[in-house]
């Protein structure tokens, strides 16, 4: 409410390819879904292939982002194939398990940020609405970023290490909204606009 009642949108977060303990419906998630760490505490990499496990949970998930009156929805953890998940997860396995998420938050009036999937920009354009990213400087991606922006759709980041003269002029070249934030996502930002 404070966010819209500032003329802005609100964007619910969602980890849709983690399962996370501390979550309220971390029990609904069986054993044999949950492969390695992903590297954060009491965190780990799902199965994102068993979707029929997965489908009920997720969808109660956006049902509570839309109920609660977000405008959009940000999956993260969607990127598992290129990880050491413990499972043997395809880049077609993820596009699917994407491309389900996304026309999902669609059906419950969510528009959906697609997050960090870079290597399948391509394929999952059509399913979203924008593009979130992290550290596409740091790590020389932002070029694959580039078919949203001229899908006249937004791209949104963070860089963590990099300094603002590092990654906010070739960031506003390319029609990207970017900010420097530390680890911990405090309020704490520097604005590349």
């Amino acid at each position: 409410t404070k966010i819209h009642d500032q003329g802005a949108a609100a964007v619910c977060y969602v980890s849709a390819g983690s399962w996370e303990d501390w979550r309220p419906d971390a029990d609904a998630f069986p054993d044999d879904v949950l492969g390695r760490t992903n590297g954060w505490p009491g965190e780990r990499w799902l199965d994102i292939r068993e979707l029929h496990v997965l489908r009920p949970i997720m969808e109660a998930r956006m049902d509570l982002c839309a109920d609660k009156g977000f405008d959009g929805i940000e999956f993260d953890n969607v990127d598992g194939f290129q990880n050491r998940t413990g499972f043997d997860l395809t880049a077609h396995d993820q596009a699917r398990y994407d491309s389900w998420l996304a026309n999902a938050a669609h059906e419950r009036g969510l528009s959906v940020a697609l997050k960090n999937d870079v290597g399948q920009v391509k394929k999952l354009l059509p399913y979203f609405d924008f593009a979130l990213n992290e550290q596409c400087f740091q790590y020389d991606e932002c070029d694959r970023l580039l078919p949203f922006v001229d899908a006249g759709k937004a791209v949104f980041g963070v860089e963590y290490r990099l300094e603002t003269d590092e990654f906010c002029p070739q960031a506003n070249a390319m029609n990207f909204n970017f900010l420097k934030k530390k680890w911990a996502l405090r309020v704490w930002r520097i604005p590349c606009r």
